[in-house]
């Protein structure tokens, strides 16, 4: 599947949300920080995290044509980030033909983490 197939992720989309790189096995998503992404302390929010960080999964494990939901993930976060683009970077650990999984680095723009999410997968036929 191709940058274009991600489009239709209307969530991700709405959000402000890009697939900005994809190749097998890899995917680099990114979010400019808006207003509509913070949090009542002024951060950005988990779920607009976590959400940029379920794309750059989806697009990596998906990156082999056969379509791949998520059965499992976490995420822990390690600093606020209030401005600015964010970026998820997914790498596939396991390219198994039914159990993928993948960890995603969420980084700021100096390339400071923010957050780690790993997530599994179901490829489906």
């Amino acid at each position: 599947m191709d940058k274009e197939f991600f489009k239709n992720d209307r969530f991700a989309t709405r959000a402000g949300m890009e697939v900005v790189e994809l190749r097998e096995g890899y995917a680099r998503t990114r979010m400019l920080v808006s207003d509509d992404h913070l949090n009542a302390g002024g951060t950005v929010q988990g779920g607009a995290i976590f959400t940029l960080a379920d794309l750059a999964f989806a697009a990596a494990v998906n990156s082999h044509d056969v379509f791949t939901v998520s059965t499992s993930s976490n995420i822990t976060f390690f600093r606020p980030v209030t401005s600015g683009y964010i970026y998820a970077e997914a790498v596939e650990i396991v390219n198994h033909h039914r159990l993928p999984f993948a960890e995603v680095r969420v980084t700021d723009d100096e390339g400071q983490l923010i957050a780690l999410f790993t997530s599994s997968g179901y490829r489906k036929k």
